[in-house]
Order: structure tokens, then sequence, then C-alpha cells
């Protein structure tokens, strides 16, 4: 059977009991149709690049689907008709990857970054970089100096 991967957006507003039951839902329609879920990742509430039907933020869900074309028709069809749904994209791939996706691969580097006690810039010693001396925008190059007669660029002359 083909092998498919299914991430949909949920609003910002559904609790995460109801992203769960909104997740079994669509299982039970997979199911239902003959195709199974190889694997199910609740990535959470992330920030959207832009917003969405009024929505800055979304819980996001992939499902690894192996099953007949006629299952993401129909899980298509019921995401369009659920208000909750913001988006839904479906692709089909040779092969699902073993493990834990990008995404989650990602979360698990912020996780340790901020463990490290890394992360931004502004957790550095010495403060930011207006607190240097010699100040001004020019940053730790100090001071700007005159400019001598020597390092002007020769002037033109017009015949």
């Amino acid at each position: 059977m083909p092998l498919y991967e299914h991430v949909f957006l949920a609003r910002q507003d559904a609790s995460t009991q109801q992203v769960e039951e909104l997740t079994t839902q669509i299982t039970g329609v997979i199911e239902g149709l003959g195709g199974k879920v190889v694997k199910m990742e609740s990535w959470g509430v992330r920030s959207l690049t832009y917003r969405m039907n009024k929505n800055r933020k979304a819980h996001f869900v992939l499902l690894n689907i192996d099953g007949p074309s006629a299952v993401v028709a129909e899980i298509e069809r019921q995401e369009r008709i659920n208000e909750d749904v913001i988006r839904y994209i479906t692709v089909r791939v040779e092969e699902h990857e073993e493990g834990p996706s990008a995404m989650m691969r990602k979360a698990d580097r912020d996780r340790d970054r901020d463990d490290r006690g890394g992360g931004f810039r502004g957790d550095r010693e010495g403060g930011f970089r207006g607190d240097r001396e010699g100040g001004g925008f020019r940053g730790d190059r100090g001071p700007r100096r005159p400019r001598d007669d020597a390092d002007a660029p020769a002037a033109s002359v017009e015949e």
C-alpha cells in the first residue's frame, strides 16, 4: 500500500484533549477504511509564520499513514468540515522515517541547548554592545580618528 505523511494544524484555542480526540477520530477513519497509522507525533503548540484564520499559533500533529488513497481523500474531507483544523497537508513518500521526525529532533536540540545555559545573546557577560567602552554604534573598534590629507584620495584634475 502507498505510504503518506500527513500533518494537520489545529486551532490554538482547542485544548490538548480536543486535539487528541480529533487525532483519535482521524485514526479511526483511517483504520475503518483499511489503512493504519504507523506513527503519530504531536509537536505541540507552535508559532505560525503568518496569521491563518486569525490564529497566530496552532497545535501541530504528524501522522504516518499506510493505506489506500481513499483514506487520504476521506480524512482531508473530514478536516475541511472540521472548524478546529486550520490547515493540513498530505505527502506521498517512498518510505517512512525511522525514529523521531526532524521537528522532534529539533525540539530535543533546543531542550539540550537550554539545559547548557546557552541560548540567547543577552546571557553574555558584559551586557550588550552598547555597554562597551568606546561607545557608539562602532562597537569595539573604538572612536573614529580624524583623517589625514595623506589618507585622502587624490583629487582628479580636469583639463
